[in-house]
């Protein structure tokens, strides 16, 4: 099984992590089964984050008593210094003294990259942390490459988190031969796009085959998990299959799938048109409890104000009808996620 070294983390750990999502939509027993079996089949590296619920704790709960070591990475949304708090809390709900990666949560614009490095900003509250024998080390995670490309450029973080995928491939280019060349350490999250890749063995296959980088596929039950890493484990190259297979998917999505590219931006009415687009993806991810954060709420009812300016269509460069996608994803919600089981 192949491994990677982290850059300057000197982090060497299996190419194939796991990701902590999933666990929030099963029972707490399920998931701690889940995770205890993914560490025993041999990964090394778990990541979750303060904001996947319950996810922390389960993990905690789960990896209390084994006895083999794995890396824990998480991560907060918090923009200032008080995420040194968020540390504290980390450590009490995974159980441990120590965290090996500790990110800053999905800074989406240069605005708050800007915050979050100022002064008072939240690597400052991690530099805190990391002194103080919290953290090992410092990362950061975005759905915007060109944040990760500043970050990368100045240098202050460990490990980047970037999205990749086949209907996402642009962090192969952007990301990680830079990363690379300033010896950071490179997580790949959503291999399958947030669960719009239904077919794992392509999709797991082609970021496998990509070099220096370690993915972290979630899942939430044990076949899922043993399907996973029965392919890791496998070594298998892509085949020619494979590629006729994702280019077919790529070509069926190319003018459905948002990138996350936010080049729509700003919107006249401030909807956040990237997060409505991946509604569904959310749900499917986070379960129907996602309905209940407030974020949630708010972004979705905002969408409801789209006046359909168009004035989104000619920024977007995969030319997506995102007016049309807009009213087609908040009625799968009225129709899939609110009304069901009300009367």
């Amino acid at each position: 099984m192949e491994k990677v070294r982290l850059g300057r983390t000197n982090l060497v750990v299996n190419k194939m992590g796991w990701g902590g999502i999933p666990i929030q939509r099963v029972g707490e027993r399920e998931a701690i089964s889940v995770i205890r079996a993914v560490v025993e089949m041999g990964v090394d590296l778990l990541d979750t984050a303060r904001g996947y619920t319950n996810s922390e704790h389960r993990i905690g709960l789960a990896i209390e008593k084994l006895s083999k070591p794995v890396v824990l990475s998480t991560k907060s949304h918090v923009k200032t210094e008080k995420i040194y708090e968020e540390v504290h809390e980390s450590l009490r709900q995974l159980k441990v003294k120590k965290i090996d990666i500790y990110h800053l949560h999905n800074i989406l614009s240069f605005e708050d990259y800007k915050k979050v490095t100022s002064p008072e900003g939240a690597l400052y509250g991690l530099r805190r942390a990391q002194r103080e024998g919290l953290i090992d080390h410092i990362g950061i995670t975005s759905h915007n490459l060109n944040v990760l490309v500043k970050a990368l450029e100045d240098g202050y973080f460990d490990v980047v988190m970037a999205c990749y995928s086949f209907l996402e491939p642009e962090a192969s280019e952007k990301i990680f031969p830079l990363a690379k060349a300033r010896d950071i350490g490179v997580l790949a999250m959503k291999p399958f796009s947030g669960g719009v890749i239904e077919e794992v063995g392509p999709a797991l296959r082609f970021v496998l085959s990509t070099p220096d980088i370690v993915t972290i596929p979630g899942s939430e039950t044990l076949e899922k998990a043993s399907e996973n890493w029965k392919i890791f484990s496998a070594g298998k190259p892509l085949s020619e299959e494979d590629r006729e297979r994702i280019e077919a998917l790529r070509k069926q999505f190319h003018h459905h799938f948002c990138r996350r590219c936010d080049y729509c931006q700003p919107c006249t009415e401030k909807i956040s048109i990237q997060f409505v687009l991946g509604l569904r993806s959310i749900f499917k991810r986070f379960g129907s409890q996602a309905q209940e954060f407030g974020w949630v709420k708010s972004l979705i009812e905002r969408a409801r104000n789209c006046s359909e300016c168009g004035e989104c269509l000619p920024r977007c460069p995969y030319q997506l009808p995102i007016p049309d996608l807009i009213k087609e994803n908040l009625a799968w919600f009225d129709r899939e996620v609110a009304r069901p089981g009300r009367e």
